[in-house]
């Protein structure tokens, strides 16, 4: 990717943290916003609207320099999953190790997606303590499908979560801390994570 088109998205990517978008859900809103047509997916004309609602004036040259960044499969329309690959926070190497640590653990039958029977089988513990099912609101089932839901791409969930809706919604939450050791001591106390070096 040329420097020009990264330094474009990283303009765009300010311009969703501004408004809050810092999370998948956040980004996803930005999404269906720009998706003027419900198509689900964002054409040329979309993200020239979208992109002068937000303030952002580009030139003619440079908003096709972008569009063609963000349509990274060249199919003349900007997906939801392409949006998000793009425009996620960057992050360190030890929050991108720590989060497939996670995932791993969570990908019980190891098929690259997480599904409620391997929520069941290594989340279950946690599912019981939360305050719906404590207070006799909903079943276990309940919330860790309400969790799975959480991860899965917001407005299409589909029951599984793949590594990268699971990297997606840890970007954002990662946008939110600060501090690397902080990030991983949360990753590894709310999966059961073992300490690094243990």
């Amino acid at each position: 990717m040329s420097e020009t088109a990264e330094s474009l998205i990283e303009v765009l990517r300010e311009e969703c943290l501004k408004r809050g978008c810092n999370s998948i859900k956040g980004l996803s809103l930005i999404f269906r916003a720009m998706d003027i047509d419900y198509s689900k997916r964002i054409v040329f004309e979309e993200l020239k609207l979208a992109l002068g609602k937000l303030g952002v004036k580009l030139s003619e040259n440079y908003l096709h320099i972008l569009f063609n960044a963000l349509d990274i499969n060249r199919s003349g329309g900007i997906d939801f999953c392409e949006f998000m690959h793009m425009l996620r926070p960057p992050m360190k190497q030890c929050r991108v190790d720590v989060i497939n640590e996670a995932f791993e653990k969570l990908d019980v039958n190891k098929d690259q997606a997480i599904i409620l029977d391997d929520l069941e089988v290594v989340y279950s513990t946690n599912a019981r303590r939360h305050p719906k099912f404590v207070s006799g609101e909903w079943t276990e089932e309940q919330v860790l499908r309400n969790f799975l839901d959480s991860i899965d791409t917001p407005g299409n969930p589909d029951g599984k979560v793949t590594r990268e809706e699971f990297m997606n919604y840890y970007a954002g939450v990662s946008s939110t801390v600060d501090d690397d050791s902080y990030f991983d001591l949360m990753m590894r106390a709310c999966y059961g994570l073992p300490n690094r070096g243990s």
